[in-house]
């Protein structure tokens, strides 16, 4: 790693120390958390399918149409299991499989929810719940938006 030469370089003790820190470091799982997050994307894209199943026959809707309260199924299950503390436990073993899909987005906004509750509903839950859900909606919306002028201009 380069050093910023308008940085003073370290002392004997300050390298030593550096050195021990970096050997005592716990190194990262790098395979083990990226199979936990696979499996456990995976289970969330399983269950979200079984409830399009499910919607689809108990209802007699098109896929289409069951995938919308397939979807809102899956962010109240992730909203209920925050509220009862129980998604962050799982989301330690997670990792990114269960942060990336919808329910991450879910877990967001109740989270801060239920972080400033004690400010009232309107200053406090009402207002604070879009703050992490606020740059997720605005980066999908954007990223949307790029995707579709991309694909407007190069596939028509």
């Amino acid at each position: 790693m380069a050093r910023d030469p308008k940085k003073k370089p370290l002392s004997v003790d300050q390298k030593r120390y550096t050195e021990m820190v970096e050997a005592l470091a716990p190194k990262p799982t790098y395979l083990r958390n990226a199979m936990l997050a696979y499996l456990f994307g995976g289970l969330v894209s399983v269950v979200g399918q079984l409830l399009t199943d499910f919607y689809r026959l108990a209802f007699d809707m098109s896929p289409q149409e069951a995938g919308n309260p397939a979807s809102a199924t899956v962010i109240f299950i992730a909203s209920l299991l925050t509220g009862l503390g129980v998604f962050d436990k799982i989301a330690r073993y997670a990792g990114a499989g269960l942060s990336v899909p919808v329910t991450g987005f879910a877990n967001s906004m109740v989270s801060s929810a239920l972080e400033f509750k004690r400010e009232g509903l309107v200053l406090g839950v009402g207002s604070k719940m879009f703050i992490l859900a606020g740059s997720v909606i605005t980066f999908g919306v954007v990223t949307a938006f790029i995707i579709g002028l991309i694909y407007a201009i190069f596939v028509y």
